[in-house]
């Protein structure tokens, strides 16, 4: 397995980055394939029911217009899957700052979904928690 998992230059290398465009998460019964028109970024299967993230604009154009939008800041750095420390720091360091991390981590990056209102604030958080300028 590749990847960093030293945790102070995960930290130092993380370059946080904003991505474009608002999500929502949903809990919908059946299986992934049953709602591939909603473009699922990411999906886990929960003993109640399948949770995905989707589009906000597809979500919306499918029925579910009162679900709260997420923005998704992207750590540009390649993290291990066996790195220790780097959620937690992230997290806290959002906390701190009054602003919940919904956490996804995939092979390369991680990925944290924050209020879409708090995202600009987020992101300078976690620049500052780096020590970008």
């Amino acid at each position: 397995m590749s990847g960093e998992t030293d945790l102070q230059k995960l930290i130092s290398s993380m370059s946080p980055q904003l991505k474009e465009g608002e999500y929502v998460f949903l809990t919908v019964q059946g299986s992934y394939g049953d709602y591939s028109e909603l473009e699922p970024l990411a999906s886990f299967r929960e003993i109640e029911g399948l949770t995905l993230i989707v589009p906000a604009d597809r979500a919306a154009d499918a029925g579910w217009k009162d679900e709260p939008p997420f923005r998704m800041i992207t750590l540009n750095v390649h993290s291990s899957l066996n790195a220790v420390g780097l959620t937690a720091a992230v997290s806290s360091k959002l906390a701190e700052d009054g602003i919940s991390a919904n956490v996804v981590a995939a092979f390369y990056h991680d990925h944290i979904f924050v209020q879409a209102s708090l995202a600009e604030r987020a992101l300078e958080s976690l620049k500052e928690l780096s020590g970008m300028p």
